[in-house]
C-alpha cells in the first residue's frame, strides 16, 4: 500500500472513532492527557488499529 493510501486510511480511522471520544475526554479528565493518550495506543481496539497501519510506514 502506498505511503499516501496508509495516511489516508488512518486519517479516517481517526475522524470516524477518535473524534469526540468519550474515553480519551474521561481519562484526560480524570487521569491526564498522558494517561490517555496511552490508554488510546495500548488498550483501545481503535488506537492498536492505527498502531498497525502506522507500522506499515516504516
Amino acid at each position: 500500500m502506498g505511503r499516501k493510501k496508509v495516511i489516508q486510511e488512518a486519517e479516517s480511522i481517526m475522524e470516524t472513532y477518535c473524534k469526540g471520544c468519550f474515553l480519551h475526554q474521561h481519562h484526560k479528565e480524570e487521569k491526564g492527557r498522558r494517561f490517555a493518550h496511552r490508554f488510546c495506543i495500548t488498550q483501545c481496539t481503535v488506537g492498536k488499529k492505527i498502531k498497525s497501519i502506522g507500522k506499515e510506514l516504516c
